[in-house]
């Protein structure tokens, strides 16, 4: 009983201090240089992408999440195929999961880098089986200016890869 007490107000004294710093700003937390690369996309882009119909416009809306140690990417936004990437770092390095309206969440992490093009490749670990479910498999994200991206992503259907496929987003201006 004394430690079901103790554990309860442990918990409760957790729960004030963290609601009374609620609303203080975070401390920023540096990641690797890629991820603070990848922070400055913060804001919304829009472009046209091609999913075998026929070019979409699409808005594409980046925020940071977690005090700074998430980016979050979000695509078709409320429409029911609306899909998330969360960017974050992994042991000292870039990686990603995107959470698919396919069903599942490939996860990535960062293969290359140049001062211009970020690489991803297909994380092994995320329990995906590359032979028999459809996913995203690759990505790159090419920053062709401070306010152009071009994203190159590569899928597999049914565990065959389909053709890469590009789009470009320009930075909507406030």
């Amino acid at each position: 009983m004394k430690t079901t007490i103790t554990a309860f107000c442990s918990t409760l004294l957790l729960a004030a201090a963290v609601c009374l710093n609620a609303e203080e700003p975070a401390k920023a937390k540096t990641g690797s240089p890629e991820f603070e690369r990848m922070k400055t996309l913060v804001g919304t882009w829009e472009g046209q992408v091609d999913m075998g119909q026929g070019p979409i416009d699409m808005q594409v809306q980046y925020r940071l999440l977690a005090g700074g140690s998430v980016l979050e990417e979000r695509c078709f936004i409320g429409t029911p195929n609306e899909m998330v990437t969360m960017y974050y770092d992994q042991k000292g390095k870039l990686a990603l999961t995107h959470y698919c309206v396919m069903g599942n969440r490939p996860g990535m992490v960062l293969g290359s880098s140049n001062d211009k093009t970020l690489k991803f490749d297909f994380d092994k670990s995320c329990g995906i089986d590359v032979k028999k479910e459809s996913h995203m498999h690759a990505m790159t994200l090419t920053f062709n200016d401070s306010d152009t991206i071009t994203t190159t992503c590569k899928a597999f259907m049914d565990g065959k890869e389909v053709p890469e496929s590009s789009s470009t987003f320009k930075r909507v201006k406030l």
